[in-house]
Parts: C-alpha cells; sequence; structure tokens
C-alpha cells in the first residue's frame, strides 16, 4: 500500500508524521512524506522517501512580517498591519502550495492520503477516493466539544456558543477548499455539500495521549483519540563536557526551549528570562535551536547553560521541569518523561495548552510571548520550581502515557477501508 504523508506548518507539524511514517513503514507499507521543502532531511533521517512542497510556506513564517504577526511584540497596531501583510503574501503561496500539492497525488497515484489541517488538497481529493484520506490532529478541540470552543477560539462559552465556533470554523475550511477547488479548476466538479460531507465522514485521528485528552463518549465512529507517538530519535547523540559537569553540579534544572518559534526580539525575551534566573539562582538549559532565544553576551555561566541544539528525549530526563513554547510534541514528551510544565505561549493551539496543562494543574498558567515582563513572569517560573505538587502530577500523567499502545490501531484505522 502506497501512502502519502502530507503535512504543512512548522517541524512541529512534521514530527506527528513522521512516527506514523515509521509505524506504517514497519508494516510494509511505501511511505512518501509530502512536506515543505526545508524537511527533507528530517524525511530523509527517517529512512522514508520525500516529495517536496516547495519552500515558501516556511519562509514566510520566517519573515520579518511572519515573526511579528505570529510571535511578535508591541503594539496591537503593528501586529494587525503585519497579519495583513502575511495574508496578502500568503494567497499566493497558497495557491503554489495547493497546486503542488495536486501535482505530488497526481504523480504519485497514493492508496491512502494521511495529512493535517493545512494541507486542503486531500480533503478534495477525498471526496473521489472515500475513506482513503485521513485527517491526522495533534492538537484537541477540532471537532465538537460540550465544555469547550473550537481550538482557535480557546474558551467555553457554553454549549450552544461553543457549537457555533465549530460551525464558523467549518465554514471557514470549507470555504477555503471551495478556492483552492477553483484553482485547480475543479469548482464545477465539487460542491459546498460535498466538501462539508467528506469533513464531517471522513476519518480523523487525533494523535494526542487520551490522559489529556479523553475521546468524548458522543463522538461518532470516525472520530479517534490514538495517542502520542515519537519518531526514532538518534541515540548517537553525546553530551560535551561543560553540559555534563552542568548537569552533576545542580539539582531541580529548567530547560526552556521555544521550539521552532520565532520572533522579532529575542535578545529582550532571553533577557527577560536570565534576569529571572540569575537573581533566584535557577539553574538552566536554554536552546536556541530556531532563533527565538538566543545566547547573550554576559550571563552567569556556572548558572545558565546554553546549547544551539539537544534532543528532548536526552535532555528531559534529567531536569526538573521545562519551559516552553506549548507546541502539542514539547507537551507531550515533557509530560511523558514527567517534568513540570509552564507554557509561553505563540501562537493557536499552544494557548489550548496552556490551559489544559494549567486546569490539570501540571504547571502555572503561563504569559503569551508578546506579553512577558520580568515582573509577570518571575511568579509563575518561581511558582514551578517551588510547587511541588506540579511535579507529581507530571509524574502520574507519566505513567499513564507509559501504558498507552495505540500502533496497531493507528495502522489498522489508516490502512482499513
Amino acid at each position: 500500500m502506497k501512502v502519502i504523508l502530507m503535512s504543512i506548518g512548522t517541524r512541529g507539524d512534521m514530527e506527528p508524521f513522521l512516527a506514523i511514517g515509521e509505524i506504517l513503514r514497519d508494516q510494509g507499507c511505501n511511505v512518501i512524506c509530502a512536506f515543505p521543502e526545508q524537511f527533507r532531511k528530517l524525511a530523509e533521517e527517517a529512512k522514508v522517501e520525500f516529495a517536496s512542497l516547495g519552500s515558501e510556506f516556511i519562509e514566510l513564517l520566517e519573515s520579518d512580517d511572519g515573526k511579528a504577526a505570529l510571535g511578535g511584540s508591541g503594539s496591537g497596531i503593528r501586529k494587525m498591519v503585519a497579519y495583513i501583510r502575511l495574508a496578502l503574501r500568503q494567497t499566493e503561496a497558497n495557491h503554489e502550495l495547493v497546486e503542488k500539492q495536486y501535482e505530488v497525488v497526481k504523480r504519485e497515484n497514493p492508496d491512502r492520503i494521511v495529512y493535517n489541517g493545512k494541507a486542503i488538497y486531500p480533503i478534495l481529493w477525498g471526496i473521489k477516493s472515500r475513506g482513503k484520506s485521513i485527517l491526522i490532529s495533534p492538537v484537541p478541540y477540532m471537532h465538537y466539544v460540550k465544555d469547550h470552543t473550537h481550538v482557535a477560539f480557546n474558551s467555553n462559552y457554553g454549549p450552544f456558543l461553543n457549537k457555533l465556533t465549530y460551525s464558523l470554523a467549518s465554514f471557514g475550511l470549507i470555504s477555503t477548499a471551495r478556492i483552492s477547488a477553483r484553482w485547480l479548476r475543479m469548482g464545477k466538479d465539487i460542491s459546498r455539500k460535498q466538501i462539508k460531507n467528506a469533513l464531517q465522514t471522513n476519518k480523523v485521528i487525533y494523535t494526542i495521549s487520551p490522559s489529556l485528552f479523553p475521546r468524548p463518549e458522543y463522538w461518532d465512529e470516525n472520530l479517534q483519540v490514538l495517542g502520542y507517538h515519537e519518531k526514532k530519535k538518534n541515540i548517537s547523540w553525546e553530551p560535551g563536557k561543560e553540559l555534563t559537569e552542568f548537569i552533576q553540579k545542580h539539582d531541580k534544572i529548567l530547560f526552556i526551549t521555544f521550539g521552532s518559534m520565532t520572533n522579532p526580539r529575542p535578545e529582550k525575551k532571553t533577557g527577560i528570562l536570565v534576569e529571572i534566573l540569575e537573581r533566584n539562582k535557577i539553574p538552566a538549559i536554554i536552546n536556541t535551536a530556531a532563533g527565538g532565544l538566543v545566547r547573550p553576551e554576559k550571563y552567569d555561566a556556572g548558572l545558565i547553560h546554553f546549547v544551539p541544539e539537544i534532543p528532548y528525549n536526552w535532555v528531559f530526563p534529567r531536569v526538573y521541569g521545562v519551559i516552553h513554547h506549548g507546541g502539542s510534541g514539547t507537551t507531550h514528551m515533557a509530560l511523558k518523561y514527567g517534568c513540570a510544565c509552564m507554557i509561553i505561549p505563540h501562537i493557536i493551539d499552544q494557548f489550548v495548552w496552556n490551559r489544559l496543562l494549567y486546569e490539570k494543574s501540571l504547571g502555572p498558567k503561563g504569559i503569551r510571548i508578546n506579553n512577558i515582563t520580568v515582573k509577570n513572569l518571575e511568579p509563575g517560573i518561581l511558582d514551578l520550581v517551588n510547587n511541588t505538587s506540579y511535579k507529581k502530577k507530571a509524574e502520574l500523567i507519566a505513567g499513564e502515557m507509559a501504558k498507552e499502545s495505540y500502533k496497531e490501531e493507528i495502522y489498522r484505522s489508516i490502512t482499513e477501508y
């Protein structure tokens, strides 16, 4: 069976698909990862075939407008202007992106397409190939849940208004799919009703731990919650002498990372964190991988250790807690290793994880990236370090996640018709 895994977004959007790709490959499937060009190496390292969706999408996110709109600081006017400019530039990029999705599928003629919410063509393909297009969601609240709005709204307005937010999100997605159909000269062949029916009946797999997001019992059978899955990690990585000595020297170390998130003022954001850590003598390892945090010229090197990259599965078992951006993968991995957490959200779903972990007492509620100051962030960091109940709750969740085993269910859900 030939399966295309199609994902668009940042690195965190690729990771769940690489894990699924390994599951399918180990069962004998021919797996092709259709990702933005910037993630070719990830697919090659996972030993799966790669098909490029171009580089324009990621280049937009990494542009000044992208940084200001998605992780910026400053006035609301500045952010609004950045959003508008980003949207205008993205229309052309989206057109080209849909064309590339279409070309990959036409060339490969797959038996199944497994895709994320940013990939639109698989929805249209699934209308003619019923049951063969499967949506993967690593974030909750994409489908109606009584006590929560759609993920984009991140609130609870009561049953009626909550349901309305899902209808609004569905209307927007259907409209986007209709525009894409016109771009591909399929508009006359595909109706709004067909798209809506496909979205309601096609299989959806939430790659989320049920300990964090239990499957609502009133959901239809096509909606499943089948646990968090990691791709196989590079076990050849070795820490340097300084990092090894730093970990041996300190207790209750914090690990701080913004993952693949960027922002226009990384020096200021890093300075806020460093000032808090140094004043309170809190040891920390800070990851500067994507540039959202940077190594300053002056800091207490005995208390803070900067790394340009580091495997999370190596560092998480060695730290007490994690301060991070709130991506689904980082959230799951931190809890898998029993780390207390505080999220500094940048974009949409990260605000949901921030709220969810706070409500489950897995850490203090964090502050959005463009609002952090020493004054408002310091109490949360002190609470994270000193309130041992967060660590105990995280270790309980880690125990529950260790019992989860959904690989067979993932494979069957994708391959069975």
